[in-house]
C-alpha cells in the first residue's frame, strides 16, 4: 500500500490526514508490517507549482528520509518509493540514498523510478523536462551499475559517467529490485527491457490486461526471460459494512466480497496489487489494514 500523510493531494489524501504527523505514519506501518504487507510505498516531489498545488498540495515527504525512518520500526515489511523522480539528482547521489536505506533495513528496498510530469519542478533544479525520458533511460542504467555489487562502479553515457569512485556502503541486496512507474507507451517499453516490474499509474481495470500482453511482447521479442514483477493499483477498499459513506467507486463488504472483487487481479497475471482503503481517522485505517490482513489476503491464494 502508499502511505498516508506523507503525500496529501486531494485527489488521494483523506481528510484525517491533514492534521496528522510523523507518529500516524509509524503506527500505519508498524500495523502493515504486522498484517503480512509486502511493500509500503512513499512518493517523490521537490516542490509543487502554485498552478498545481489545489490539486497535489504541497506536502510530499522525501521517500528516503520517509522509508528509512520506517525501517527502524518495521521488521520485515518491503520499502518501496513510487516512484523516485531520479533523473532530478545525479545517480551516484541516489545510488548513495537508496544503498544507504537497503542497508539499513536489512535488505528491503525496491526502488520504484520514474519520469516525472511537473515542468517547474525539473526547470528549478536545472534539468530539461523535454528530455527527461532519455535521461531516466540512462539514469536507470547508471543505477545498475552504481547500486551492483562493485565498490567502484562503472558507466559511460551521454549525460552521467564515472568511473574509479569507491561507494560504500553497498547494498544488501545482491540485485536490488528496480520497477518502473507509468501507463504510457515509452513507460510500457521501459519498464519491459529495462526494470524487474512495472507499476501502472492508475489505469482501468479493463485496460490492464491489454498492457500486460504489450509489456510480455515486447520481453519476448527482446529475448529477455528473467523474471519480472507486474503490479496494479487498486479502487479504493472498505472491508465490512460501511456505516459512512465511501464513495459509489469504493468496493465494499465481507471479507469474502472483497476477496471475489480482487482476485481478478491475479487471474489477468498481476503479481502484485497496491491497495488504498477508506478511512475517518488513523485508527480506523490500521483496522482495516489488520481486516485485510486477516481476512481478506488469505481468500485471494
Amino acid at each position: 500500500m502508499q502511505l498516508p500523510v506523507q503525500a496529501l493531494s486531494v485527489l488521494f489524501a483523506e481528510s484525517w490526514e491533514a492534521a496528522a504527523g510523523p507518529e500516524d505514519l509509524v503506527e500505519v506501518a508498524r500495523a502493515a508490517d504486522r498484517a503480512g504487507f509486502d511493500y509500503l510505498g512513499s512518493c517523490d516531489h521537490v516542490a509543487v507549482p502554485r498552478r498545481l498545488a489545489p490539486a497535489m498540495g504541497t506536502v510530499w515527504y522525501d521517500p528516503v528520509a520517509t522509508l528509512s525512518h520506517l525501517a527502524a520500526v518495521t521488521t520485515r515489511v518491503r520499502l518501496l518509493s513510487h516512484v523516485a523522480l531520479v533523473g532530478l539528482r545525479h545517480p551516484l547521489v541516489t545510488a548513495k540514498q537508496y544503498a544507504t536505506l537497503d542497508r539499513l533495513s536489512g535488505g528491503r528496498l525496491v526502488l520504484g523510478v520514474g519520469a516525472g510530469h511537473v515542468p517547474e519542478e525539473f526547470e528549478a533544479l536545472g534539468v530539461d523536462f523535454g528530455t527527461r525520458g532519455a535521461l531516466l533511460d540512462e539514469s536507470i542504467d547508471a543505477l545498475r551499475a552504481a547500486l551492483g555489487p562493485d565498490e567502484f562502479p562503472v558507466h559511460h553515457g551521454k549525460t552521467y559517467a564515472f568511473e574509479g569512485l569507491g561507494q560504500r556502503p553497498r547494498p544488501v541486496q545482491a540485485r536490488v529490485p528496480l520497477w518502473v512507474g507509468g501507463s504510457s507507451p515509452a513507460a510500457l517499453r521501459r519498464a519491459a527491457l529495462r526494470g524487474d516490474g512495472w507499476l501502472p499509474q492508475g489505469d482501468p481495470r479493463e485496460r490492464m490486461p491489454g498492457l500486460i500482453a504489450r509489456l510480455a511482447r515486447t520481453r519476448a521479442e527482446a529475448g529477455i526471460e528473467e523474471p519480472f514483477t507486474v503490479g496494479a493499483l487498486t479502487g479504493p477498499l472498505y472491508v465490512g459494512r460501511a456505516r459512512w459513506d465511501v464513495g459509489r467507486r469504493t468496493v465494499t463488504g465481507s471479507p469474502q466480497t472483497v476477496a471475489d472483487s480482487l482476485r481478478g487481479y491475479g487471474e489477468m497475471g498481476v503479481h502484485q496489487i497496491q491497495v488504498r482503503f477508506r478511512s475517518r481517522s488513523r485508527d480506523e485505517l490500521t483496522d482495516q489494514i489488520t481486516a485485510f490482513g486477516a481476512e481478506v489476503a488469505p481468500r485471494l491464494g
